[in-house]
């Protein structure tokens, strides 16, 4: 009914977290089996691929790695965890020089030859390195050239169905995966597994994440009972491209760039609004604009699609098309002009800060399983500032493969729950014996409840709602079959498998944000406004036993600094004062 394969390290996913630990993995010790396992092509899916702002380092003269953690901490109102958050920054450093000097990525320079910075929100300091506005593609194409030209085993179209621990869970034996393409089962049986498969709230109506990214990861973790963190924090940027209904461009992001640089955001009746929500106006952090925003359109006075504008032209529309060229091209593609006109946006879902939990090492609460990028928790708290999302993947990439290749020398293959290895066979294959159903009616109701009862702005009501409607159409969708029985390259059977983990981990993300009564961050509870004490902090914990999925609040561990308390001088998160 499956078959078995043996490899030292398997890593899912081939974002910049898979690619940099496969390196990583390769370069610690050579000798050692590294498997890559993707549901797509290696390098031509996941989100890094789509990263266009940039890198946040603490490399520029002025700068320092205690102001960018601080400028973490602040965004993250002061629910990251602070060693995860200190490590981030610190290896950054590292890792930009690595990726210019040995991997080969070309970044954007001053004339003087010092790299160059963007202005991005939320941020004291202008740290976003870049390579124009197509910085993941200049990563992951140079990523790609020294993956592949190291033994690296590819199983491309692979898709992960179930982490599979032994008979006694004490340690993970290895992952369950579906061949696309022959439509078999195989499992592949690992002394140490990178759960990298990306987060990806392509759950909500408007969203960046390319459509392969469906929360796979997570769902498999909180199905295994491990515990995740912040599932409640949905990121939503600010600026998503609002095109209409009939494009699939609509919801993909126009880069944070663009109001870093003076960008202004406008009602419809082109009236700009930021400042009468904050002092930083449209460089305020991503969560207070997307709340700006959505109150705004709930007003009405709204755009022909039902958003707002964002207009670039008083920057001078030759500097815009210059500094900005993707951006200009994606739009034009839409119909819009960047350079000259206005374009149409909304907020939409882009990232998920929560996760895994885990620690500075990669290590999760499960020996032989490690987590980096945005399947992991922890690192950005309630808000991730823009920048720092591939630096996250980058550096938690190169960590979990050292640490791997460090860890398996030497050990042994353990052996898998054969019994659950075929429960979650059978699991994969319900919709098989099923009458036909609906499933795009299915996910258009799951894109509407996601985003009208847990969207941006959020009540206790709505979310009750909301989870009810969620239990409704898990239980529709769990009823529901396909029209092609065949196992090979059946994409429809993949569209019902990503609903059912999308469902899945929605459950998760409405009863987090249900447990927290305060406003942090990404999460914003109209019936409670206020952020709650700070030095009194606690993050959210989802954990399934059983049948039930069980909601704890853990104290947040001040490990570095304290609430009222920093690292330098000046605000974080507050642009400073420049020299002239």
């Amino acid at each position: 009914m499956f078959k078995q394969h043996d490899t030292d390290i398997l890593i899912l996913g081939s974002g910049g977290a898979g690619l940099f630990a496969a390196l990583h993995a390769c370069q610690t010790d050579p000798d050692l089996k590294v498997t890559l396992a993707v549901k797509g092509l290696i390098g031509k899916s996941g989100c890094t691929r789509m990263v266009q702002g940039g890198y946040n380092v603490a490399l520029l003269p002025g700068d320092s790695l205690e102001r960018h953690f601080m400028d973490t901490i602040v965004g993250g109102k002061w629910l990251p965890n602070q060693d995860l958050a200190w490590r981030l920054c610190q290896t950054a450093v590292e890792r930009v020089r690595e990726l210019e000097n040995e991997i080969g990525c070309f970044f954007d320079r001053k004339a003087d030859g010092t790299l160059h910075g963007k202005a991005f929100a939320g941020q004291s300091f202008d740290r976003t390195v870049h390579k124009g506005d197509l910085t993941g593609i200049e990563i992951v194409n140079r990523l790609m050239e020294q993956v592949w030209a190291r033994p690296v085993e590819r199983l491309e179209e692979h898709r992960a169905l179930a982490l599979i621990p032994t008979a006694d869970g004490a340690a993970l034996a290895g992952v369950l995966l579906v061949d696309m393409r022959g439509g078999g089962f195989l499992f592949v049986r690992a002394k140490a597994v990178l759960l990298g498969t990306g987060g990806g709230p392509t759950m909500y109506r408007y969203h960046t994440p390319s459509g392969d990214k469906s929360m796979d990861g997570l769902a498999m973790a909180l199905r295994l009972g491990l515990p995740l963190r912040d599932m409640e924090m949905v990121q939503f940027h600010p600026t998503g491209l609002l095109a209409g209904p009939e494009t699939r461009m609509t919801g993909t992001v126009l880069e944070e760039g663009l109001r870093g640089a003076g960008g202004y955001l406008l009602t419809g009746e082109q009236r700009r609004f930021m400042l009468d929500y904050d002092p930083q106006g449209e460089r305020a952090t991503r969560d207070v604009v997307s709340r700006a925003m959505a109150a705004e359109i709930r007003k009405g006075g709204t755009t022909e699609h039902g958003g707002l504008y964002i207009q670039m032209h008083h920057l001078g529309p030759d500097k815009v098309r210059k500094a900005f060229k993707g951006m200009v091209e994606r739009c034009a593609d839409s119909g819009f002009d960047l350079a000259g006109g206005l374009v149409e946006v909304v907020p939409t879902a882009h990232y998920f800060m929560g996760g895994l939990i885990c620690d500075t090492d990669t290590r999760t609460g499960l020996p032989g399983l490690f987590v980096a990028g945005e399947d992991a928790g922890g690192v950005h708290g309630a808000n991730r500032l823009g920048g720092n999302g591939v630096a996250n993947s980058t550096v938690f990439g190169g960590i979990a493969g050292e640490v791997m290749a460090k860890q398996v020398k030497g050990e042994a293959h353990r052996d898998p729950d054969k019994a659950l290895i075929h429960a979650e066979i059978e699991r994969a294959r319900q919709p098989f014996d099923k009458p036909l159903g609906d499933l795009n009616g299915l996910r258009e109701r799951l894109l509407d409840i996601m985003w009208d009862d847990v969207g941006v702005l959020r009540t206790a009501a709505g979310l009750k709602r909301g989870l009810e409607r969620l239990t409704e159409l898990e239980a529709e969708l769990l009823q529901s079959g396909l029209a092609d029985q065949d196992q090979v390259f059946n994409l429809t059977w993949h569209d019902w498998l990503n609903l059912r983990s999308l469902v899945e981990v929605s459950g998760a993300i409405a009863r987090a944000a249900i447990a927290r009564e305060n406003s942090r961050g990404a999460h914003f509870r109209e019936d409670f406004p206020e952020a709650g004490d700070m030095e009194g902090s606690c993050f959210t914990q989802v954990r399934r036993r059983g049948e039930t999925i069980e909601v704890t609040e853990v104290p947040v561990e001040f490990t570095i600094v304290k609430p009222g308390e920093s690292l330098i001088d000046g605000d974080a998160g507050a642009p400073q004062a420049r020299p002239a």
